[in-house]
């Protein structure tokens, strides 16, 4: 229970579901009701589409490669914690991918599905967490579901998006994208270290 806990943790600091609303806003303002819902479909849908690619191929891609776990999970640990630092001392993700957004034509894929709700820091945890030598197969599939459970609620959290956003303002959404960062921070760091007992273990 408490490893899944941790991965339910680990999967809601790299997706950010509270920081993707004030984006969305963004992105779909002057949009009429059921536009907006589509937008949210879509880009909920292209998300999770591209973070089930990297469960099921990314390890294979790697192994293809001739990298090894470990290094992998040093590596990946490495740039969630440098993605971590971006979260709690740069921009927030909402003041960041806002201004993706006066380039974007298909904002349901870009910015909203990707970088912000399938981000760089996603991808990397959805590979660590469904390594085929640490993890069984009913563990991998739990990780699945959390994965896209958290993009479930990132869904319902857009179609509720400008309620949401006028009870915690843009200053709520860009506490808790820090106080999450924090979080991912510990995370990665016990990725790095687990990575290198595993290293000169062997």
């Amino acid at each position: 229970m408490q490893e899944i806990l941790s991965n339910f943790v680990l999967l809601w600091a790299v997706i950010d579901p509270i920081g993707t609303i004030p984006v969305f806003i963004s992105a779909t303002r002057g949009h009429s009701a059921d536009d907006r819902r589509s937008v949210a479909a879509t880009a909920a849908l292209a998300a999770a589409g591209i973070l089930l690619f990297f469960i099921f191929v990314g390890e294979f891609v790697l192994n293809a490669m001739g990298v090894p776990i470990m290094g992998f999970q040093i590596a990946g640990g490495i740039v969630l914690f440098l993605f971590a630092l971006t979260m709690i001392f740069g921009e927030s993700k909402p003041e960041a991918e806002a201004e993706d957004i006066k380039t974007s034509r298909d904002v349901a894929i870009f910015p909203l599905a990707t970088p912000s709700i399938a981000s760089p820091g996603a991808m990397m945890a959805v590979v660590l967490l469904t390594q085929r030598e640490l993890y069984t197969l009913s563990e991998e599939l739990v990780t699945t579901l959390l994965m896209l459970a958290v993009v479930g609620i990132t869904y319902l959290l857009m179609l509720g998006a400008s309620r949401i956003s006028r009870a915690i303002g843009e200053g709520g959404a860009s506490l808790v994208s820090r106080v999450m960062g924090m979080l991912l921070a510990s995370l990665a760091a016990t990725e790095v270290l687990e990575g290198l007992r595993e290293y000169f273990a062997s």
